[in-house]
C-alpha cells in the first residue's frame, strides 16, 4: 500500500549509517518527522521517549558530529539571542562543514513484474508499468523552540522619577571595589539608579545598601545587573515609621527654701522669711500693706 499523506522520506544514508547508534538514528528520524518550529530540546525529547536526558544528549551530539544536525545562535529583530536547531537528510549540508564520507551503497531497486496477457485470438499490447509517484521532498529542518526568558523584576521608582538621589550613581559605580564581578556599564547604572534612589530615599545608609547588594552573591552570574535588579526590587525595606513622642519634660526648678514662721515658729517653704499662711500677717506688715 502506498501512502499519500502522513509519511516521512528518510535517506538510507541516515537509516543505514554505520557509525551512528540506534538511539541517534531513531532521534534523527523523529526530528525529521516533526513540523517546522517543533521543540527538539533535550528536555522535550526526554519527555517524549523513555530514554533519559543523558542518552538523548549523547544522540544529539552524535548527529551533530556526523553532520545530520546543526545548532546556531541567531539574533532576532528584537535583539534577543536564541538557539535554533536544523536537521538534515544528508551530511555535509552544514555551511562550511567537511562532507561526510559516503556510507554503504543503497540496494538496487527491484523492478516491478510485467504482466503478460495470455495469447488469444487477437494479440494484445503489454502495458508498461505505471511510473512510481515522485516522493515528497524531505521535511524542512525542525527548529528548536527556545523558551522566552523570564521578565526582569521591576525596580521600584523613587517618588520623583526625574530626580535621582545624588549618591545613587556613585554607589553603583563603586560596587566593583567590593566585588570585581560587579563591573557595571553606564546603561546598567542608569537602569539600576532609580532602585538605589528608592532605598536611599527611605533613609537607608549607602553602606547598608552596598552590603545588601554584595552579600552572598552566587558564584556563577550570567548578568550581574539582573541579580542586583532583583535584590533592589525584592529586598527593599519598608518606610521607617515615625519616631514615638519623647517623655514629657517636667519643670526642674529647685524648691523654695525652708523658713521659720514668725508667728508660730513652724517651718514652711517660701522664697523669703515671713509668716505661714495659717498665721495672720504681722502688724507692721499689715500697716505697710
Amino acid at each position: 500500500m502506498r501512502l499519500a499523506r502522513h509519511y516521512t522520506v528518510v535517506a538510507n544514508h541516515l537509516a543505514q549509517h554505520g557509525r551512528l547508534s540506534a538511539t541517534a538514528i531513531g532521534v534523527a528520524v523523529h526530528i525529521q518527522s516533526l513540523p517546522e518550529g517543533a521543540p527538539v530540546s533535550v528536555k522535550a525529547l526526554a519527555a517524549r521517549f523513555p530514554e533519559g536526558e543523558i542518552r538523548i544528549a549523547t544522540a544529539l551530539r552524535e548527529l551533530e558530529k556526523h553532520g545530520f544536525l546543526e545548532r546556531r545562535r541567531e539574533r532576532l529583530a528584537t535583539g534577543r539571542v536564541v538557539t535554533r536547531t536544523y536537521s538534515y537528510n544528508m551530511p555535509g549540508a552544514t555551511p562550511g562543514g567537511p562532507p561526510e564520507p559516503p556510507g554503504p551503497p543503497d540496494r538496487a531497486p527491484v523492478p516491478e513484474p510485467v504482466v503478460v496477457p495470455e495469447p488469444g485470438p487477437q494479440p494484445q499490447e503489454v502495458s508498461a508499468p505505471a511510473p512510481a509517484p515522485v516522493p515528497a521532498p524531505a521535511a524542512a529542518p525542525a527548529q528548536e523552540a527556545v523558551p522566552a526568558p523570564a521578565p526582569a523584576p521591576e525596580i521600584p521608582a523613587p517618588p520623583e522619577e526625574q530626580r535621582l538621589h545624588p549618591g545613587a550613581v556613585d554607589l553603583l559605580a563603586g560596587l566593583r571595589r567590593r566585588d570585581p564581578r560587579l563591573l557595571l556599564g553606564e546603561r546598567d547604572v542608569r537602569w539600576l539608579a532609580p532602585g538605589v534612589s528608592a532605598w536611599l530615599e527611605r533613609g537607608i545608609a549607602p553602606e547598608m545598601v552596598a552590603r545588601a547588594l554584595c552579600a552572598g552573591l552566587p558564584e556563577q552570574m550570567r548578568r550581574p545587573a539582573s541579580v542586583l535588579a532583583y535584590r533592589l526590587a525584592e529586598l527593599i525595606p519598608p518606610h521607617l515609621p515615625p519616631a514615638p513622642p519623647g517623655p514629657e519634660v517636667r519643670d526642674m526648678r529647685p524648691p523654695d527654701p525652708l523658713q521659720n514662721c514668725g508667728g508660730c515658729d513652724r517651718a514652711f517653704r517660701a522664697p523669703k522669711p515671713g509668716r505661714c499662711r495659717d498665721c495672720p500677717p504681722a502688724e507692721g506688715g499689715a500697716a505697710a500693706a
